[in-house]
């Protein structure tokens, strides 16, 4: 805003402090009521210094996206889940094998279907699951070591 609180306000900065308003009540820092009422003395402002008497209990940033400095003990802010790349590579290993599972099932039951009508050919699904299978089964031994 401009440091001049007597300079008339436009219908950007209205929509600008609107917006913001908005943005507030979503966030909880405001009722809805509160926020209708704060936005018809937005747009009955007619100075930049009104617009500020509107919002001059409520931050112009989100202070929870700041960091905590380190210096404070306690934090409101519940602590961010974090996760060590062993578990990342387990949980993708387990995703990996469902997968193979899944598309080999798939192939299993194709060439099934197709030998119980009579079309019978050799197991080519063995190609599929077989390669796959055994480069998911190296990964698996040979990979990561588990603490």
């Amino acid at each position: 805003m401009a440091p001049n609180p007597d300079i008339r306000a436009s219908d950007a900065d209205r929509d600008r402090v609107a917006a913001s308003l908005r943005e507030h009540c979503a966030e909880g820092r405001i009722t809805m009521d509160e926020m209708h009422e704060r936005l018809e003395s937005t747009y009955a402002a007619k100075t930049i210094g009104d617009l500020q008497e509107i919002t001059s209990d409520l931050p112009e940033q989100d202070l929870f996206q700041y960091p905590i400095p380190a210096s404070r003990p306690n934090s409101t802010a519940s602590p961010a889940v974090r996760r060590s790349g062993g578990d990342l590579y387990r949980q993708g290993g387990r995703a990996v094998w469902v997968t193979w599972a899944t598309v080999s099932a798939i192939n299993l039951v194709v060439w099934l279907a197709l030998a119980v009508t009579g079309n019978v050919v050799y197991p080519w699904w063995i190609w599929v699951a077989g390669p796959w299978g055994a480069i998911l089964l190296m990964g698996t031994v040979f990979g990561p070591r588990r603490r």
